[in-house]
């Protein structure tokens, strides 16, 4: 989660989507089914990236081979509190990542932007 982590701190999308197993399970707080593969989740990444303002994580705990980073952002006029749970394999890459936000407002007004920036493209 480290290499993830100084990408997304350096708001290097590329350098998230080089941190994506080719077969990565990605959990979103705003729909049921998870998404699976490194093109949809780079996608969703990308998308992630234009939406959060101020984006800047605040603790990073580890246990039980996860690594939860606790992050602080905004979306438009919404603060955010969220986690991004993980595990990765031998070779350093993501291969399950579970995004968890809070409060209700926000999860509902990044579903909005999400979707905004998604619409029209099949994940």
């Amino acid at each position: 989660m480290e290499r993830f982590r100084r990408a997304v701190e350096a708001k290097d999308v590329d350098g998230m989507v080089d941190c994506l197993a080719d077969e990565v399970v990605f959990q979103s707080p705003l729909v049921f089914h998870p998404y699976i593969g490194r093109d949809a989740v780079g996608r969703l990444l990308r998308a992630a990236a234009s939406v959060f303002e101020d984006f800047r994580y605040v603790a990073e705990l580890s246990g039980s081979g996860q690594t939860a980073l606790v992050f602080q952002a905004r979306i438009g006029s919404r603060d955010v509190q969220g986690i991004d749970l993980g595990q990765v394999d031998a070779d350093g890459l993501l291969t399950h990542l579970t995004v968890f936000v809070r409060p209700l407002s926000a999860a509902l007004a990044l579903g909005e932007a999400m979707r905004a920036r998604l619409e029209g493209e099949k994940l």
